[in-house]
């Protein structure tokens, strides 16, 4: 067995570098949890892992700052300024993530690069292609093709760093693309829960709906390609399933809120129900997290004012105690789909382990 300090000693000695250390301290330490923690095992998120993140974190916002004072990013007023500096801060951001990202696998500065990124090739493209005084008269026409190049450009930057947050830009660059488009053709919605609304005039509600499937279909296939959720497929279908869900959730539930009566209440809840469920199925529990709020909503809507206290404390109630026994619940709910579902696809729990 080789140990830290077997790690620690071939390191020193340039027998492998810093980051292949780390590397295969996290292999080991994945396959480990995946093969003798199935019992407990949780959704696995992390966001950075230790603090010297958060200081280059800063260290990145503070050089943003700075670099776009020095050079007036986007603000210049001709199209080839804007696209050479918007070219040379690309180089840069790409430069500082093959570094960050690449070389020291760093999660909390390649989430930051990545947005710094997206916003450089949007706000470039922007720039370089769209005339203002066409989106000031409400005439869209000329932002669907930046949009369609900075989506392209963050699946480029995923391709070449596997960042899982790069694709929850680029989902949400494909459902601003498709509602670009549906505003060029039917005009803008009035206000924003139109696009949530399938009741509403024009097609946002549809598109909405049919991205959300879309993004949920990828990031399930992300999920049962690695069911034990010990490498990077599974962390680009959790980031998939944040957009997905509020997608998904706000579409079916404020349709079913904006009719007010007892009956569409009724189906509500038991949509957010079947969600809940879903969520428990494929363990995620970002369509759960979705749907409190209008668990919420809907209470505030049904009960009076002075009766809301206590479908809230139940809601709490429930909320942690599927917290604490997530994996139990969810044991017996796929117990009776084993015959439905691919099990040995989806995450295993004490029951589903072989």
């Amino acid at each position: 067995m080789i140990d830290r300090d077997d790690l620690r000693a071939a390191t020193a000695a340039g027998v492998i570098s810093e980051a292949q250390a780390v590397s295969l301290t996290a292999l080991a330490q994945n396959r480990h949890a995946a093969q003798t923690g199935l019992r407990q095992i949780d959704e696995p998120f992390e966001l950075f892992k230790g603090f010297n993140e958060i200081f280059i974190v800063v260290g990145l916002c503070i050089l943003a700052a700075g670099w776009s004072a020095t050079f007036g990013l986007f603000l210049t007023q001709q199209a080839a300024s804007a696209l050479a500096i918007g070219a040379l801060t690309a180089a840069v951001i790409w430069a500082l993530s093959e570094y960050f990202v690449r070389h020291r696998r760093m999660v909390a500065p390649s989430i930051v690069l990545c947005i710094f990124f997206a916003i450089t090739a949007l706000g470039t493209f922007t720039a370089h292609f769209a005339e203002p005084f066409m989106v000031m008269q409400r005439d869209l026409t000329s932002l669907p093709w930046p949009a369609i190049c900075a989506t392209f450009a963050v699946l480029i930057y995923w391709g070449r760093f596997r960042v899982p947050f790069a694709l929850a830009v680029v989902a949400v660059g494909i459902f601003a693309i498709a509602i670009l488009f549906a505003a060029i053709a039917r005009g803008t919605p009035a206000t924003w829960t139109e696009m949530f609304k399938l009741s509403a005039s024009g097609p946002f509600a549809w598109i909405t709906l049919i991205v959300g499937f879309a993004v949920f279909a990828v990031a399930m296939w992300f999920d049962m390609s690695d069911p034990h959720r010990v490498t990077r497929r599974s962390s680009n279908g959790f980031w998939l399933h944040l957009v997905a869900a509020p997608a998904l959730v706000n579409t079916i539930a404020l349709s079913l809120l904006d009719q007010g009566s007892a009956t569409s209440n009724l189906i509500l809840l038991g949509v957010l129900a079947f969600f809940a469920a879903v969520a428990i199925v494929i363990d995620r529990r970002s369509f759960l997290i979705a749907a409190i709020g209008y668990i919420v909503t809907l209470s505030l809507t049904v009960f009076e004012p002075g009766n809301v206290a206590t479908p809230i404390l139940i809601l709490g109630i429930a909320l942690l105690a599927l917290g604490a026994f997530w994996q139990p619940i969810r044991a017996i709910l796929l117990r009776p789909l084993a015959g439905v579902l691919p099990l040995h696809r989806l995450p295993p729990t004490h029951s589903t382990k072989d």
